[in-house]
Parts: structure tokens; C-alpha cells; sequence
């Protein structure tokens, strides 16, 4: 499905990220992982996608807190695996504060990462894809893009901004072949949302506001995924698709 494609994953090295580099890799697409961790955890994972699936795999752990870190990122993966067809921008922290004593740090690091990182990331992948005039952006959104979470300001007014980002890229690159939509993942346990599982009885609560009665798993982002950075998805741009089993309908 996205045999002769090449990927780019932000935030890649754990986690939703890796997932998502797993089932692209599976599905021929060369990557390259972003993120950080220990160099040879890391090295172990690139080879792992690159023998397992016959595929080239690449890693560049370029600090996306700046526009310089995403410039050279997305130069890396076009130096390496010669061109780019689909960004996921998928990398974000959060931390959890009552406004008054939220520190300005932590606002700036996670608009930082959560959502300038993906307008630096589009605006820096769109000359690779306009070139071929195919391209697909998919950029990772929130249930708290729409609905607001207790002491977690910041990341919510993020997500929520990544939404509005995905509309607007869609109207300015669609015509040219360049979707772009975005995907709102329900509950999945993650290093992010570790502290979440950790309390069964608030994992618990979480399940069962959704409409199926669980909470999420990595592999419950596979069909989204696939489905949006493929040609399927060509009549599909400015969407954003909550994966979340029916958190958001209720």
C-alpha cells in the first residue's frame, strides 16, 4: 500500500509514534523515526523495522522545540531516503497545572512542541511534496481538541489550534495533491498517558464514557492511519478523525 513511499514520523521512538512507523514499515514504506531515548534502544528499533520489513529506516533525534530542529529533520529524511511523501506529526508533551501556578516554561515547551513543531514541520515538507504532487500530512490531535480536561490549559489550546492548522493547510495544498487531515486518538496507553492507566479506577471512568466500553490500543490507529497516508484517502482533506470508541459522540 505504501510500497516506494517515504515517511517521516516525529516522536517516533515510543509510543502512538512508533506504532505508526511499525504499521508504515509493514506496509513498505521506508521511515525515518524521530525522538529521543537511549542510542541503542533506538538502534535496535531502526533495525528491527529495517530487517523485519525489508525497508530502509532511518533515525534523526533533531530537537523540535525550534523551526531550525524541524528544518533539519525533514532535510535529514530527504538526504537519506531521498524525498518525502507523508509527515506525521505526531511528537508532544504535556504537563498538568492549575493556571495560576502553570509555569511559563511548560506553556512554552508545549506549544513548542505540540503545535508550532507542526506548523514548522508542514511548511518545511510541502516543497518535497509539491515537487512530486502527492503528499500526505496527518497531524495527531486530542480529545482535548475538543473537550476541556481539568489543569491542562496549554495542551488543549494546542490540539485544539492543530485542528484548526489541519483545515487551513487542507484549503492552501489540497489542489495541489497534498491532503492533510488529522487523527484524535481516544485513551491508548502511552508513556504520555501512563499516569492515566496507572489509576485503574480513572482508566476505568475513561472507559466507560466511551461508547464501546474500553479503552484504546496502539493497533486501534492502524486503519486510520494506513487509510489517510495512502492513495485512499485522495477525496479525504481538512478531516480530523477521532479513533476514540465513541468518546466524543457521548
Amino acid at each position: 500500500m505504501l510500497r516506494d513511499h517515504v515517511a517521516l514520523i516525529t516522536g517516533s521512538t515510543s509510543g502512538i509514534g512508533l506504532g505508526v512507523a511499525h504499521r508504515f514499515a509493514a506496509a513498505g514504506a521506508d521511515v525515518m523515526l524521530n525522538g529521543f531515548g537511549d542510542p541503542g534502544e533506538i538502534e535496535r528499533i531502526r533495525g528491527e523495522l529495517a530487517q523485519t520489513h525489508g525497508v530502509r529506516a532511518g533515525y534523526c533525534g533533531a530537537d523540535l522545540a525550534t523551526a531550525e530542529g524541524v528544518r533539519e529533520l525533514v532535510a535529514a529524511t530527504r538526504s537519506e531516503l531521498g524525498g518525502l511523501d507523508v509527515l506525521v506529526n505526531n511528537a508532544g508533551i504535556q504537563h498538568t497545572a492549575r493556571l495560576e501556578a502553570f509555569p511559563d516554561a511548560k506553556w512554552d515547551a508545549i506549544v513548542a512542541i505540540n503545535q508550532s513543531a507542526v506548523f514548522h514541520g508542514i511548511k518545511a515538507a510541502i516543497p518535497s511534496m509539491y515537487e512530486r504532487g502527492w503528499g500526505r500530512i496527518i497531524n495527531l490531535a486530542s480529545l482535548q481538541s475538543l473537550r476541556a480536561f481539568p489543569d491542562s490549559l496549554p495542551y488543549g489550546s494546542a490540539k485544539g489550534g492543530v485542528v484548526q492548522m489541519t483545515r487551513a493547510m487542507a484549503e492552501a495544498w489540497s489542489r495541489d495533491g497534498i491532503n492533510c487531515n488529522a487523527i484524535g486518538p481516544g485513551f491508548v496507553e502511552t508513556e504520555l498517558t501512563a499516569a492515566v492507566f496507572a489509576d485503574t479506577e480513572l482508566a476505568g471512568r475513561m472507559a466507560a464514557q466511551t461508547a464501546i466500553g474500553r479503552n484504546g490500543a496502539l493497533r486501534d490507529l492502524d486503519g486510520a492511519t494506513l487509510f489517510l497516508a495512502s492513495p485512499a484517502s485522495d477525496y479525504v482533506t481538512g478531516q480530523t478523525l477521532f479513533v476514540d470508541g465513541g468518546f466524543t459522540a457521548r
